[in-house]
């Protein structure tokens, strides 16, 4: 298997005139890294070159890495049922670098590209209706950042006093909470360490 994709691999890098700027096999797949610039070339060579033939794209998702000046990776997962392979193209970009969109080679682009605005504020440009697709209508941020807070900034609930959504900051109270062990709820049977104690008082 891992011929194969040795294989594989040497031709896509041969046939895409620098568009692969890197590839390795690593867990039973192919892995190959390319820039924004060259996407869509190296995309629409993996559909229609007949020793490709990854017809199917799985998903887009992306990878956030604070830490790096190009925090973000944009990850193609793509199927050949034809060779029954898969192959999985990256990409790095920071906040600001639009990545081309890849509906005019995989139609099924346009979901996976609004998701991954969403929850990570990667731009894609000429995309036909970018927007977001999970959260709601005036949210602030994207939530699978890694400096997003975890608790979010506004708690959203219906109030049917009001009749209609609210937006509150969000609170966590932490309520102090007496564990006795004499409820059954509780579920304690065994005697706890200092039991001893309180019966000799």
């Amino acid at each position: 298997m891992t011929e194969a994709l040795n294989r594989l691999a040497a031709h896509i890098v041969a046939a895409s005139k620098g568009a692969v700027s890197s590839s390795a096999v690593a867990l039973g797949e192919l892995m190959l890294e390319t820039t924004p610039e060259r996407l869509l070339d190296l995309l629409r060579l993996l559909r229609d070159d007949p020793k490709c033939q990854f017809s199917q794209l799985i998903d887009i998702c992306g990878v956030d890495w604070p830490e790096r000046p190009k925090r973000f990776e944009i990850v193609y997962n793509l199927l050949s049922l034809t060779q029954n392979q898969r192959v999985r193209v990256k990409l790095s970009t920071d906040e600001t670098t639009p990545v081309p969109t890849a509906v005019p080679v995989y139609s099924a682009a346009g979901w996976f590209e609004r998701e991954t605005w969403d929850l990570y504020g990667v731009w894609f440009s000429d995309h036909p209706d970018l927007r977001r697709i999970l959260t709601d209508y005036g949210f602030e941020g994207h939530p699978l950042r890694k400096d997003f807070p975890l608790t979010g900034f506004v708690e959203v609930r219906w109030d049917d006093e009001q009749k209609r959504v609210i937006y509150e900051p969000v609170k966590l109270p932490q309520d102090f909470r007496r564990f006795d062990f004499l409820s059954p709820w509780e579920g304690a049977r065994a005697a706890l360490p200092g039991d001893e104690k309180a019966k000799a008082g």
